[in-house]
């Protein structure tokens, strides 16, 4: 069984919001654990992160000591960094056990090619942004705010700006393009399953390609992914066990969570 988690955004909405959101993930985790093969996190698992040589942003413990025990284990953790948390140096990697991807991977995973990307820049819903993420990703404009900036005028000024422009709104255009995305690297049979996140809009379309699996927002809707023998399937943790959600065809949201729930199986 693999599982796939996006836009926990550790650290949005203050202090006790970040510690619920992470008891459940931790809960879902460990709910997992006995069948779990490998983790995918698909990037924006903070809402901010900047690491420097010696400092890395404080908080988020317990969330980092499971992914240690499991790698220590032997269960291959895979962070695939987003647009809220690219400038990873080697904490992850060293400390924790985990493989950071700055980019996409096709990988195979149970029995199938998996495409996997967090998906900021991948579409041209946003113009903008994606003319600023080489940018934001180069060498020498990160090496600079690491250097002119303190650790915590740095993180605190990336915090101010996340604040300032920030939004939770779902980008219909956003959602669209990515499905358009996920049907053409299927159907030049780039992948038999593409996962992607960042739009916060869960959801899971068949087409006769392929699987495409958005993991949504956990932040708000505690939503994830697994792969396993019997296929793809878009769950909800309701904080107590996980449940099937029914896919929304129409783009419609995923209902928030601990709400009732669909438990169809797909």
């Amino acid at each position: 069984m693999v599982l796939f988690f996006s836009d926990m955004h550790f650290g949005k909405g203050g202090p006790e919001v970040a510690r619920t959101s992470e008891a459940d993930l931790l809960a879902c985790l460990r709910a997992h654990e006995a069948e779990v093969t490998a983790l995918y996190l698909v990037g924006d698992v903070f809402d901010d992160y900047i690491e420097y040589r010696h400092l890395v942003p404080r908080g988020f413990a317990r969330f980092q000591g499971l992914l240690a025990d499991w790698t220590d284990r032997g269960i291959p953790v895979t962070y695939l960094v987003g647009n809220h948390d690219p400038w990873h140096r080697t904490y992850f990697r060293e400390e924790l056990g985990v493989r950071v991807v700055f980019d996409s991977l096709v990988e195979p995973l149970e029995g199938v090619h998996v495409y996997v990307a967090h998906g900021d820049g991948l579409t041209e819903a946003n113009p903008l942004y994606n003319r600023l993420r080489p940018l934001l990703r180069h060498p020498l404009p990160v090496w600079l705010y690491r250097h002119l900036l303190p650790g915590d005028a740095g993180v605190g000024l990336a915090r101010w700006v996340k604040r300032l422009v920030g939004k939770d709104a779902v980008d219909q255009q956003a959602v669209v393009a990515f499905r358009r995305l996920a049907h053409h690297l299927l159907a030049t049979n780039v992948a038999d399953v593409v996962v992607l996140g960042h739009t916060h809009r869960a959801e899971r379309t068949v087409w006769p390609c392929g699987t495409y699996l958005n993991t949504g927002y956990w932040h708000e809707s505690r939503t994830f992914g697994r792969l396993d023998a019997t296929g793809v399937h878009l769950l909800r943790w309701n904080g107590t066990h996980a449940t099937i959600v029914e896919p929304e065809a129409s783009g419609e949201p995923v209902r928030p969570a601990h709400d009732p729930a669909p438990t169809h199986r797909l």
